[in-house]
């Protein structure tokens, strides 16, 4: 097991070098600085949710259980009509078949829920349900299991940003990237709270949590990279950052919003979410 783990991490690293260098190489300059930008505001949205956490000292679960139901259904939204439409709507120009863009998006979606299977089967990592994941868990500080399991969350949002922007669309960039931005306050303050669970300070708490985000501009560079690389690679990228987003929703958020019997209230929070992305995504596309 332990041997897999180290390959699983070797083989995401040259993942992360091979699509930065893509992005380097292939994209337009503007589009890698669009990419990057937006990358930024979400670790800005995160920390700032973070500091928050410092000031408010302490929120009900009602109120948390709300707020990550409401960024569950802005990413859920955003994976529909940000990445999985104008994914289809690309491939179709590409290949001229409605049935075959479909196929291509699909794969993309696969790809992306076997990246997270994998990161979630063999990085070790905590959860705050189901505890910890993972080869060699018992090993690891339980702080840092959780910052494993921050990071991950943040990655697929990072590369939907990177992806998003990769044709210089900002009808396609702009309404992700707010959705991502907004949703991103609510999960760094939810973050900070988590990790003071821990036995941790509050400040220390939210600079671990200000630290996680910046797995979004380094996934914005990795995304962009991928769909730079090859003709078909913005449709499956663009299939790849909504199948990694609604993975972490169904697999971890809305089980987190679940588990103190806040189901009604979180449900309307996600609702209410995917109403705002929605109407974000006609406003500004």
């Amino acid at each position: 097991m332990g041997m897999m783990f180290w390959l699983v991490l070797a083989g995401v690293a040259v993942l992360l070098l091979v699509s930065g260098y893509g992005a380097l190489v292939n994209a337009n300059r503007d589009n890698l600085q669009l990419a990057v930008l937006g990358g930024l505001s979400g670790f800005g949205a995160t920390a700032l949710g973070a500091i928050a956490a410092i000031a408010l000292r302490d929120i009900a679960a009602r109120t948390q259980d709300i707020m990550l139901g409401f960024a569950a259904g802005m990413m859920l939204a955003a994976s529909s009509f940000s990445l999985i439409l104008p994914g289809i709507e690309a491939a179709r120009e590409l290949s001229g078949s409605p049935l075959l863009a479909a196929g291509i998006v699909v794969l993309g979606l696969g790809l992306g829920v076997a990246l997270m299977i994998g990161l979630d089967r063999f990085v070790p990592h905590e959860h705050t349900e189901s505890g910890r994941r993972g080869p060699q868990v018992e090993r690891i500080n339980r702080v840092w299991l959780f910052v494993l399991a921050i990071t991950l969350h943040n990655l697929p949002e990072g590369m939907a940003i990177g992806v998003s922007f990769a044709n210089g669309d900002m009808q396609v960039g702009l309404p992700l990237t707010t959705a991502i931005a907004i949703q991103d306050i609510p999960e760094g303050l939810a973050v900070a709270l988590a990790l003071r669970v821990t036995g941790i300070s509050a400040l220390r708490a939210a600079m671990i949590a200000i630290a996680s985000g910046l797995m979004e501009p380094i996934g914005a560079v990795v995304g962009l990279g991928i769909s730079s690389s090859f003709a078909l690679g913005y449709p499956i990228a663009l299939g790849l950052a909504a199948g990694a987003m609604i993975f972490v929703v169904s697999h971890e958020v809305i089980p987190e919003t679940h588990r103190n019997g806040h189901e009604t209230p979180a449900t309307l929070g996600l609702m209410l979410g995917f109403g705002v992305m929605m109407f974000l995504d006609t406003a500004l596309g």
